[in-house]
């Protein structure tokens, strides 16, 4: 990435977690001419040469590469290269090319609602705007990073988020140290580094908090009333306005402190991004992690944070804060969801303008158009203006959402591929950005059903063996054998359904009349089903 910058070579992150037939459809749309590739990946991206030759010439391995890859790649007319091999190919009088703003510095794949994934444009202009802003936000409000610091990388680098803090670290000088890559042991690499920098998603912080809370239980009856009184004496001085580190200094010292070691002990700074965080996890992180902790908003096509909280300022909890320096932002009302951003309690779509946005999406001008409209970008996101000039993130103009760990929820295709299970006639699937995991209400096929209850003995009514739980994870598993046969992703899968024996209806205002989906109305009216299908699956993962 690095070298890329350098020679004005536009760079492609390519990775195979957008679907199986994403990284043919990244080269092809893209044009990518060589591909730098890890080395057990390599097989991925040979399996997809057939159909990818037409710019693809260059294979390089990190590490090594075999013999017969090499030959396989090779009768499809593309070279193959060890790093080594590669390395020697160098000429070090090389002249580097001139840069300018407006040369495109990436092509960054997202996900698409259509299926395929759109390739946002950023400049140059626009990784260096975000660097900056970066930069300006935390020397006015915290403090900017130094040669001192560490950060500690281990979100997907394929991803904006983590190549900004990756980027603003090299313009620093700060120093990096990767994970090893297997989850296993990210607390244990977290350990040899002890980074100052730590940066995560809500799914990370909740882990974190889920053990912290876990320890602390266990502990004696004295320890738990010595953190309680810490606990509330730091949150008062917090609500005060004190900042961070003048709030409790002793009891950070006395009680704190091994929960900062958690973290490695050195941590300093905590930034939360790609999906909301709970307001208890937060609050806990800001009282007991002895680090000052910011929650942001942004997107790939804002080139990561746009919007971001300010550590010292309390009140901004539950918020992503308010606009970085090179962003505009502001609320369009949305009727047909009763959002007005013209009321007291200012409500409506997020629209951002500003110099670190993207230029539009890869060969995409109808998607551009879209979403780009008199130079707003409207991002889908539905905010709510606080009092106090933060942003609130309320819900999603489109029904696509955000799992806890960052993942990208399409719903209705996901609820496509469901119907086509003979064993039900009408889904909805439900998430949201505060769990990691998909569950369903579920209208089942009323024969097939009882067939499978004649089957088994079973002589209950329809209601009643909707309210069966055999006959909920038959049909579950059922379910999920069909995902499976349509390529649905692991974190697409459903772990938790209620069947419901009565078709979704108008005379609810569960469906329109074409039978569309009303996902608010549903969410209100089958809450409580919800809440329970995430009680019971959490309590049977445990």
């Amino acid at each position: 990435m690095q070298a890329c910058y350098s020679h004005a070579i536009t760079y492609v992150p390519l990775y195979d977690t957008l679907g199986p037939d994403a990284v043919e459809f990244i080269i092809n749309h893209a044009e990518v001419s060589i591909a730098f590739v890890q080395e057990n990946k390599i097989p991925s991206i040979i399996s997809c040469l057939p159909n990818c030759t037409a710019n693809l010439k260059t294979i390089v391995s990190f590490a090594n590469v075999s013999s017969a890859q090499k030959k396989e790649a090779e009768e499809l007319g593309v070279s193959c290269f060890s790093w080594e091999e590669f390395s020697q190919l160098g000429n070090s009088s090389y002249e580097l090319p001139a840069k300018q703003r407006t040369d495109i510095c990436t092509l960054m794949y997202t996900s698409g609602t259509t299926g395929e994934p759109k390739g946002v444009i950023l400049t140059n202009e626009a990784i260096m705007a975000e660097v900056l802003s970066t930069e300006q936000m935390l020397e006015l409000t915290d403090k900017a990073f130094t040669k001192e610091d560490s950060y500690f990388s281990y979100l997907p680098l394929a991803h904006v988020y983590d190549q900004v803090m990756e980027n603003y670290c090299i313009y620093k000088g700060s120093s990096i140290g990767f994970w090893r890559g297997d989850i296993r042991f990210l607390m244990d690499d977290i350990q040899e580094l002890k980074p100052t920098i730590f940066c995560g998603v809500p799914r990370v912080y909740d882990r974190i908090y889920s053990g912290i809370a876990s320890k602390i239980s266990a502990g004696g009856t004295l320890k738990k009333m010595l953190f309680q009184y810490a606990y509330n004496y730091k949150l008062a001085n917090l609500e005060k306005g004190l900042p961070q580190d003048k709030a409790a200094p002793l009891m950070d010292k006395l009680v704190f402190e091994k929960i900062k070691l958690a973290l490695g002990g050195r941590v300093r700074f905590l930034a939360s991004g790609a999906a909301p965080l709970p307001r208890h996890v937060e609050k806990f992180l800001r009282i007991t992690s002895c680090a000052t902790l910011s929650q942001g908003y942004g997107l790939t096509e804002s080139c990561g944070g746009c919007l971001t909280s300010i550590s010292n300022v309390f009140p901004m909890i539950g918020t992503v804060g308010v606009p970085i320096t090179t962003i505009e932002a502001r609320l369009e009302s949305v009727p047909e969801m009763g959002y007005d951003a013209l009321s007291d309690m200012p409500r409506g779509e997020i629209c951002l303008r500003g110099t670190n946005l993207f230029s539009g999406y890869h060969k995409r001008e109808d998607l551009t158009k879209e979403v780009l409209v008199d130079g707003w970008f409207h991002t889908g996101d539905i905010g709510e203006w606080q009092p106090n000039g933060a942003m609130k993130i309320i819900d999603r103009k489109k029904n696509i959402f955000k799992l806890s760990q960052g993942e990208y929820v399409a719903v209705e295709n996901i609820e496509s591929k469901y119907l086509q299970c003979p064993l039900i006639t009408s889904i909805w699937v439900y998430g949201n950005s505060f769990e990691s995991f998909l569950v369903a209400v579920v209208v089942p096929e009323r024969k097939a059903l009882e067939d499978w209850a004649a089957n088994h003995n079973l002589t209950d009514d329809f209601k009643s063996l909707c309210e069966n739980p055999k006959a909920r994870k038959y049909i579950m598993d059922e379910l999920n054998s069909t995902g499976q046969k349509h390529q649905l992703r692991g974190f697409e899968m459903l772990k938790a359904v209620y069947l419901e024996p009565n078709p979704f209806d108008m005379d609810r205002d569960l469906t329109t009349p074409t039978f569309k989906l009303k996902r608010p109305q549903l969410l209100k009216y089958y809450k409580d089903h919800i809440d329970k299908l995430y009680n019971e699956a959490k309590e049977t993962r445990v």
